[in-house]
């Protein structure tokens, strides 16, 4: 049987965790697709990265296939993204998600916080 601790390990073995600079990096690079898994409340309680794609980590394997009609074109197969959640572990979730469908680049940046703290862009 596993748990939550099992599920992250798995998740973190596939996916790299970036430092908040190193994701800073990325967002002035325009070249990746910035990906916020927190619930609604959340963002709005604290905003997120500026110009993030808003998807509940629920909903994930619906925005992420293409033949949904809830698929969110800014996610292609190709693209470059990084995920923010609250603390690091949604993002790992939900990036070990994506690889497992197919997407090949996905980062996880860890929490919201550690990025409003290194001063990266952010929006309400």
């Amino acid at each position: 049987m596993k748990g939550a601790k099992e599920f992250l390990e798995e998740a973190d073995a596939v996916v790299p965790r970036i430092t908040a600079e190193d994701g800073i990096a990325k967002h002035k690079d325009g070249g990746s697709v910035f990906l916020d898994v927190r619930d609604s409340s959340d963002i709005a309680n604290s905003g997120t990265i500026a110009g993030a794609v808003r998807i509940p980590r629920g909903m994930i394997e619906f925005a992420a296939d293409p033949n949904t009609p809830f698929h969110e074109t800014r996610l292609n197969y190709d693209a470059d993204i990084v995920i923010v959640c609250g603390a690091g572990g949604q993002a790992a979730l939900t990036g070990k998600t994506l690889v497992d469908m197919g997407y090949k680049n996905v980062s996880n940046v860890g929490g919201f916080n550690d990025w409003k703290t290194a001063g990266g862009p952010t929006e309400g």
